[in-house]
């Protein structure tokens, strides 16, 4: 031991007198942590880098670089950062991928191609589709060290974000679990049960029971492993709901548990996949996991002995930065778990920059605490739930319970030209600042390319999710969505220069930019954004800028919107104070402004429900905050009186629609200008101009919507500022 003291103590010297420190795959933590002599882990960089700063001095006022060199990193547990890594402020701790090298941090297990083999299972040879039998492959999980499949669990509406089962991976794209139909989906027939309705209070816990109208189910030999995702009753709530029994006699499916709203049809989006179906694998890149008998089934949907294949294993967060101010994280690949990517929690001026987060279970990054539900079901109005850290769970019913809810996501973290894709139940969940007290967070989403990320969830899994006040969505592109690309909960938000398109195409009552419920979430701005592709002619309930169940206060200028939904680009039920103001509307599917007097309207019967006593309005304008005192009656004082009665005595001025603005936007092509429905719905229509014809498009064809100098429009519209469309969407890197 005494021979081997000078060596170690040599090590340290070295390290400690330099900022950088070095990480490889051949490296060794017994080592120096040099670029010659680097580590193994990043645990042993991290807490290399506390050793240092513990000395204090010098060793405390340095900014330390940990430079991890090329190649795939897998990890057995999230990697933390924490209150020990917490510096001297102006110092930060970098985790960067080495200049002009790939770097993987890999919640998953490679799968060797020579691990396959011809499927010889003879039970697997009689259930698969003739087509694939000479094309599957088979491995044996266990024998490659993994014994944890996962679970499948039912998730949807009104149900906790649960980490995915085991996923695959092929050569960095995510494989399709055996599905029907390989394209498209199924049409729901006729409900015979609709189950118990959570919804309603009904705990039962009754699945329901309906026709099938496809007679493949019929073939599907253990019906008992098949599950179904789709839109069940509600075109804005999914659900993945596990098949209890299939009646080949008469074509009815009975589902193992209830839906939020119990079982509806008749609709085009009343449609679903099954899932998990062995009898389906018939298609390159289906696969299938026989958990008892350990065993995977592939067909290969390239070149096997080439591929890098992938299993997802770890259920926890990739990394969780929590209480550690100023880390960055630059250049890394972070992919391939059953939950989400990255975690961050407290702390402030924590960044992401030039990141891939991918082929994630649930959400690509979440900022903030997430919730536990405690109540034993599914449910709406009796929901209760606790905070819980790097845990997406129940956040989005906690926070409809919680609106001032403080998730300790600190301040001034910026995600900046990273992109998110792949993910099962959301891009980012950002928090930042606090709504009670109207403190600005600060939290930045920047530069970043955000998509495909509803492949699990869809209700609440947009492609940002913000919360709390003062935080900026700006330059992102966001696109390939079911639902929501950008929802919003509380206050002086800023959404600016960003290209949102193909979003809300297969689902009904869902919109690109999603605002409701509280009318005291005021000063959001959508701004200087480019909308296009959002939702489909055939879906008859879609919206472009959807500012739902009375919202209020709420700036919409300068954007451009294309082939923008179908049941209003700009969507209000009942809102006041919504400026729409400076808009290119351009080929809508319907209306290119829609507000409806919903008290007056759909939402009669709903009155007590929002205003009474225990009203939800009640509730978050008396209690969550208080209108009517500071800090909300000074920067807000046009919200005062909004729960006061109007001289009937019973009517609250809220009911009724006020000071809504429509005025200097550009109509081009559109069907139908304006809708307004019910009793008082008010808006003060000003100088629009409509027009058949190309105003003066740069390029029209190829969607470039900026305005020539010469365009008519500003000779029609003396007042119309330019729009700087040049500007929006993600920036070069410099």
């Amino acid at each position: 031991m005494n021979g081997l003291f000078p060596l170690v103590l040599c090590a340290m010297v070295s390290s400690a007198s330099a900022t950088d420190i070095f990480v490889s795959t051949t490296g060794n933590d017994a080592q120096a942590g040099s670029r010659e002599r680097p580590f193994l882990t990043l645990e042993r960089a991290r807490d290399e880098v506390r050793m240092l700063r513990k000395r204090g001095g010098a060793f405390a006022l340095r900014d330390y670089t940990i430079f991890v060199r090329g190649g795939t990193y897998t990890l057995a547990r999230t990697f933390a950062l924490g209150p020990a890594d917490a510096s001297t402020p102006g110092t930060p701790l970098t985790i960067a991928a080495a200049p002009g090298e790939t770097v993987r941090l890999s919640g998953g297990i490679s799968l060797p191609p020579s691990a396959f083999h011809p499927v010889r299972n003879a039970d697997a040879l009689r259930r698969l589709p003739a087509i694939a039998r000479a094309h599957v492959v088979e491995a044996d999980l266990r024998s490659l060290g993994v014994n944890d499949f996962g679970t499948h669990r039912q998730f949807g509406h009104g149900l906790p974000i649960v980490p995915a089962s085991m996923e695959l991976f092929w050569n960095d794209s995510i494989l399709q679990l055996a599905k029907y139909p390989n394209t498209g989906a199924i049409l729901m027939g006729p409900v015979i049960d609709t189950g118990s309705v959570p919804r309603t209070g009904d705990y039962t816990n009754r699945g329901g029971k309906f026709s099938y109208t496809d007679p493949r189910h019929n073939t599907w030999a253990r019906p008992h492993d098949v599950w179904l995702q789709g839109y069940f009753h509600y075109g804005f709530a999914d659900d993945k709901i596990n098949v209890a029994a299939i009646d080949t006699v008469r074509h009815e499916i009975t589902l193992a548990s209830p839906h939020m709203y119990g079982l509806g049809s008749g609709e085009n989006f009343n449609e679903y996949v099954a899932l998990n179906v062995f009898e389906e694998l018939d298609a390159p890149g289906e696969w299938f996991v026989d958990a008892a008998a350990g065993l995977l089934f592939l067909w290969p949907p390239g070149e096997l002995a080439t591929a890098r294949i992938v299993a997802s294993i770890l259920e926890q967060p990739l990394i969780a930065i929590e209480e550690a101010p100023e880390c960055v994280l630059r250049n890394l690949i972070i992919e391939n778990g059953r939950g989400m990517g990255v975690y961050i929690e407290g702390g402030n001026h924590d960044m992401l920059v030039g990141c891939t987060i991918r082929n994630v279970g649930t959400v690509g990054i979440m900022i903030g605490q997430g919730a536990r539900q405690t109540f034993p079901t599914m449910t709406a109005d009796d929901y209760t739930g606790v905070a819980v850290s790097r845990d997406v769970g129940s956040f989005h019913a906690h926070s409809y319970h919680n609106t001032v809810w403080d998730r300790n996501p600190g301040r001034n973290h910026i995600i900046d030209h990273c992109e998110i894709f792949n993910t099962g139940s959301g891009g980012i969940i950002l928090g930042g600042g606090s709504k009670k007290d109207l403190i600005p967070g600060k939290c930045t989403v920047t530069d970043c390319r955000i998509h495909e990320f509803s492949r699990r969830n869809k209700a609440g899994a947009g492609g940002i999710v913000i919360d709390g006040c003062g935080n900026r969505v700006t330059h992102n592109e966001i696109f390939d969505g079911d639902l929501q690309a950008v929802i919003v909960h509380g206050n002086d938000h800023l959404c600016e220069f960003n290209h949102i398109h193909h979003v809300a195409r297969n689902s009904n009552d869902a919109s690109a930019w999603y605002l409701g419920r509280d009318p005291s979430d005021q000063g959001n701005i959508v701004r200087w954004n480019f909308f296009h592709d959002v939702g489909r002619p055939d879906r008859k309930w879609t919206m472009g800028v959807y500012c739902d169940d009375a919202t209020c206060g709420v700036l919409i200028e300068g954007n451009v919107f294309y082939r923008v939904a179908s049941y209003g680009t700009v969507y209000s039920n009942g809102g006041h104070d919504i400026i729409v103001r400076n808009n290119l509307f351009i080929e809508g599917y319907g209306p290119a402004y829609q507000l409806k007097s919903m008290w007056y309207d759909f939402g009669a019967y709903e009155i007590p429900y929002f205003f009474g006593p225990k009203g939800i309005y009640t509730e978050r304008l008396t209690r969550s905050v208080d209108i009517r005192k500071p800090p909300y009656s000074k920067r807000y004082p046009l919200l005062k009186d909004w729960l006061d009665l109007l001289p009937d005595g019973t009517t609250v001025v809220g009911m009724r629609p006020r000071r809504n603005i429509f005025d200097n936007n550009v109509l081009v092509n559109y069907e139908e200008t304006y809708r307004l429905v019910g009793k008082y719905a008010q808006c003060d229509f000003g100088q629009n101009f409509q027009t058949r014809g190309d105003p003066g498009f740069v390029n029209a064809a190829g969607l470039d919507f900026g305005l020539r100098d010469s365009s008519v429009i500003y000779k029609e519209l003396p007042q119309f500022q330019r729009i700087p469309f040049e500007e929006i969407g993600p920036r070069a890197i410099h």
